[in-house]
């Protein structure tokens, strides 16, 4: 199957065919538009260029606006550059629907996580804290505690684990099992759960 751009739209769940109850993430997939293909000739390698969510002309600028008008396509919010290997050409304006997936097809989602802002070592890393909670000791639990560095080598190693700047990241979730279909409203219905807040971007990828 092609990669399909789509948006999440939640979780919920559905039974089994033995009656189990199973968590699943519905996926609105599409429909995308190619709306640029690249090729070896012109720009050295081959690659197509999907669109995705419509967006308001007056939203768009000139050069976005030529671009979608030689796909024959409105405006798109999301454009995403995906790799030409699906076995078959592709032409430009051409619309990828969902129904390029089938039901207990196993997908690839590409999303990305929640933003947590700046977070502590206890919440980043798991850690447990340093010293007791009674009896009167006034310290910092939440610390990281000591690092181990002193007159040598007087600064601290790369890679330490720290507090920092929490979530927001490119994740990859592989094998997920996809339960339903609805291409009427280009729904999917995966099993598990996604990255992503609701309304986030995501791409299947086969």
């Amino acid at each position: 199957m092609p990669q399909i751009i789509g948006k999440k739209v939640g979780m919920t769940s559905v039974f089994g065919d033995d009656g189990k109850n199973i968590p699943c993430t519905v996926i609105e997939a599409g429909p995308c538009v190619v709306t640029q293909v690249k090729t070896v000739e012109i720009d050295g390698y081959e690659a197509i260029q999907l669109a995705y969510d419509d967006k308001k002309e007056k939203n768009t600028g000139r050069p976005l606006l030529g671009h979608f008008a030689k796909a024959q396509c409105p405006p798109k919010r999301r454009l995403v550059e995906v790799p030409s290997d699906y076995g078959r050409d592709m032409n430009l304006g051409e619309v990828v629907t969902v129904d390029c997936i089938t039901e207990g097809e196993w997908v690839d989602v590409v999303g990305v996580s929640k933003g947590k802002g700046f977070q502590g070592v206890v919440k980043r890393h798991g850690f447990a804290g340093v010293g007791g909670k009674t009896h009167g000791q006034h310290n910092r639990g939440r610390a990281p505690g000591s690092m181990g560095a002193s007159s040598y080598p007087s600064r601290v190693f790369k890679g330490k684990r720290l507090g920092g700047r929490t979530g927001g990241d490119r994740v990859k979730v592989m094998n997920l099992k996809v339960l339903k279909v609805i291409p009427e409203h280009n729904l999917l219905l995966v099993k598990g759960s996604i990255p992503g807040a609701k309304g986030s971007y995501l791409i299947i990828e086969g």
